[in-house]
């Protein structure tokens, strides 16, 4: 069989294709190799050069493990004389926590945990339902009892640790003052609560710092040089112009005193008038801030001598004297004829029960509380002259003290001066509103030869350097001349030898003050209460060199009606103490005991 040559060009004819040539195929596939070419360096060079910072930061960060800091948070500390008493520190107790995971019988682990620590073993069962939690707390701050019976246990996935808490050596000493801590936001720690702890909370809190350790990429550490460290930040310690002695004898009078007046709670506050440092601010009832979470009335937390507003009464006679005598309208000795009311836009004004005492000088008007003698002074100093000079005693502003919530008081009556009714009853400290603080704080000007001193609770700051910043005293301004205030230095003598405020005497020594017996107002107005009163005291002593102001109050004694048979003896007891602390020498004979 002979075999037929075929031709290609006639084969092809014969199938009716043409087959590309074979440049058209490398140009086609040179194409494809260009376009996958170039999408390939176009993502490298948006790898490598647009997006190098997002990719450098992933690669560190698989690479690296940080953790924060958390700085210490700086302490508190009253003052001792020249020593330190704390007020508020940090203290390490055990923390009870499960790992749920791996306990082995959840109910037998639930009884015995329950029997060492207290807590209820349903409690604990419950806190074991999530296998996958790592961390279950069970009790804070265990005692070393409590820490020694889990630790004899010896109960797996049960893990004790040490925990920083916050402790107040002092218990409900000064307890609105310095407040309390308490868990803040997830991930933030504790903060501050009421009181310093709040109003210092940013200080005390300090700044974390931040460790940072390199690791190669297979999870080992690749050296202790590559570790970069920026340390935390102490808080710094803050010591208070309080000093604890003081503090303590304040409150052990306080509460004595509203317990034998029946009353329903009360203040007691002491100043040194020459550089406006607190050395006590005691207030009753009050709060343990160890537990401050069994306190049921949260209005406890509250300061009432910075938060809370009354109306003086009596204690603002004295500011209206001051003022008419520095504005040269009476002098202490100035004659003055009581009628015994004051009849004005259809009210009558009277003193208290009625009294009518004819005529008297200055001196009278206050040893007396005659409520017409001081309308009489304000009338001779005119409306206007009388709220600025109220104003420039501080009333109706707040005092810039370092606590939280103070409130200015109300002297809003004050605005319309063809209101005489209004201006009247200020003047013996009715239809006004004034705190504790505002109010020792003016009578400190009078002791202070006539100058307003700023009112500070914190002495200094001390910092993890050893550095201090001392808080200097700081005057506000002169409210009264230095001749005046001597005056009345005499005047408030003169109210305790021979006024309503005898009780409130110390022997041995020059006491001047004056006693407050105040209605209380409706809520939201209209009247007064029926048969609520606030009776306090506010003086200085020794009269012509005061080193202490002291301010005395009563809540709403129920067994007597007076000041001067509560609030004067509060001051007295308070003063003799002061004057006895501080080791000043009597200037005038004692009386011999009977």
């Amino acid at each position: 069989m002979v075999k037929r040559k075929t031709n290609p060009a006639s084969g092809a004819e014969r199938s009716g294709r043409m087959a590309p040539p074979a440049s058209g195929r490398v140009r086609a596939l040179l194409f494809f190799v260009f376009v996958v070419g170039t999408s390939i360096m176009t993502r490298l060079f948006v790898l490598q050069f647009v997006g190098a910072d997002k990719w450098r930061a992933l690669a560190e960060n698989q690479q690296s493990v940080s953790a924060e800091l958390v700085p210490d948070r700086g302490e508190l500390y009253f003052r001792e004389g020249e020593a330190m008493y704390p007020a508020a520190v940090n203290r390490e107790y055990p923390l009870l926590y499960l790992v749920p995971g791996e306990i082995e019988n959840v109910a037998a682990t639930a009884e015995a945990l329950s029997g060492a620590v207290g807590i209820p073993s349903s409690d604990i069962r419950e806190k074991c339902q999530n296998l996958d939690n790592r961390f279950a707390p069970i009790k804070k701050k265990l005692t070393d009892d409590e820490a020694s019976r889990v630790a004899e246990l010896g109960l797996k996935g049960v893990y004790l640790r040490k925990e920083k808490v916050r402790y107040y050596p002092g218990g409900s000493l000064a307890g609105q003052v310095v407040g309390f801590v308490s868990p803040g936001d997830p991930g933030k720690g504790d903060k501050g609560r009421y009181g310093l702890e709040s109003w210092l909370d940013d200080l005390l809190r300090g700044k974390p710092g931040m460790v940072e350790q390199k690791r190669d990429a297979g999870g080992r550490w690749i050296s202790t040089d590559d570790r970069v460290m920026v340390p935390a930040e102490e808080g710094p310690d803050v010591v208070l112009t309080i000093d604890h002695v003081i503090q303590h004898e304040a409150e052990e009078i306080l509460r004595d005193s509203v317990e034998k007046y029946a009353g329903d709670g009360g203040s007691i506050v002491v100043m040194e008038p020459s550089t406006g440092r607190i050395l006590a601010m005691a207030s009753d009832p009050s709060f343990d801030p160890n537990e401050y979470g069994k306190t049921e009335d949260y209005a406890r937390f509250l300061n009432p001598t910075v938060s809370m507003t009354y109306e003086p009464g009596s204690t603002m006679k004295p500011i209206t004297m001051a003022i008419g005598i520095d504005e040269g309208k009476v002098e202490p000795d100035t004659a003055f004829f009581d009628p015994g009311s004051v009849s004005i836009s259809g009210y009558t004004l009277k003193n208290a029960e009625g009294k009518t005492y004819g005529k008297t000088d200055m001196y009278g008007v206050l040893d007396n509380s005659i409520n017409t003698g001081v309308i009489h002074v304000e009338s001779l100093v005119g409306n206007a002259r009388f709220a600025d000079r109220m104003s420039q005693f501080g009333f109706g502003q707040k005092t810039g003290i370092d606590l939280p919530a103070e409130l200015g008081g109300n002297i809003r009556n004050l605005s319309d001066i063809r209101r005489d009714i209004q201006f009247y009853t200020a003047s013996f400290g009715q239809g006004i509103t004034t705190t504790p603080l505002q109010l020792i704080d003016a009578y400190g000007a009078l002791a202070n030869k006539g100058v307003l001193m700023k009112p500070r609770i914190v002495e200094k700051y001390v910092y993890g350097d050893g550095r201090e910043e001392v808080v200097e005293p700081e005057e506000v301004r002169p409210v009264v001349s230095s001749e005046t205030a001597e005056k009345m230095g005499k005047m408030l003598e003169d109210v305790v030898l021979r006024g309503h405020g005898k009780r409130a005497a110390v022997p041995g020594y020059r006491v001047g003050g004056k006693t407050g017996t105040a209605q209380v107002a409706k809520e939201g107005g209209g009247g007064y209460e029926d048969g609520l009163s606030i009776g306090s005291f506010v003086g200085y002593a020794p009269i012509g060199d005061p080193k202490f102001v002291v301010l005395t109050k009563v809540d709403n004694p129920k067994n007597v009606e007076w000041a001067e048979s509560s609030a004067a003896p509060m001051f007295g007891s308070m003063m003799k103490f002061l004057l006895s602390y501080a080791k000043v020498e009597p200037t005038e004979p004692i009386p011999a005991q009977k």
